[in-house]
């Protein structure tokens, strides 16, 4: 599997039925889809890029067998992350969506999304992958494209979604695929 398609399912996977997808619903219950699209999407491109960046130092500074094993440990922690964390609760989006709208819309959008995903698991993910297989450009498209179909989902019809899949489902599958990675990578790594 190229690098570009695991980052993106990856991610894709992971940010299904987060908070930050989540707020994308309540910002399109407030603005413009248009303006919601331009503040995530600016924000998306500006998370990947920082996370892309570190993950590509940490390759230099760190010897591959470590990078495989913190990648494998990286996998399995998001996979049971997965399983065991509460899941998002709408207090946060509820919270956003009274927010009053001082710097307008797209800033708004954007500043909101970038301090929720900041240091969230697809970020910790791109990271990781980055700093793994060296090959950053992939990773930031791959991840960025993830992201970005992800929260469109999520602007465009993320309430649909919950309705026909329980988010349970979902949880476990991305889990199991997260964990399955993970032990797969730590058996390259030794």
């Amino acid at each position: 599997m190229s690098i570009f398609l695991k980052a993106f399912l990856f991610v894709l996977l992971a940010e299904m039925g987060d908070k930050t997808q989540l707020l994308s619903v309540a910002f399109a219950s407030k603005y413009k889809v248009k303006e919601v699209l331009i503040g995530i999407t600016s924000a998306i491109i500006l998370l990947n890029a920082l996370a892309v960046l570190f993950g590509n130092y940490l390759s230099s500074a760190i010897p591959m067998n470590y990078i495989q094993l913190i990648a494998a440990a990286s996998f399995l922690i998001f996979g049971f992350w997965t399983i065991f964390s509460k899941d998002d609760e709408s207090d946060e989006v509820d919270g956003t969506n009274k927010k009053s709208c001082k710097y307008g819309p797209i800033i708004t959008v954007a500043s909101t999304f970038f301090v929720g995903e900041l240091g969230d698991k697809t970020q910790l993910m791109a990271i990781t992958m980055a700093a793994q297989y060296k090959s950053p450009i992939p990773v930031f498209l791959g991840a960025v494209l993830g992201m970005f179909i992800a929260d469109g989902i999520g602007v465009v019809g993320g309430a649909m979604l919950l309705k026909y899949i329980p988010k349970r489902v979902v949880k476990w599958i991305t889990a199991g695929i997260f964990i399955t990675f993970g032990i797969l990578t730590l058996i390259k790594a030794i």
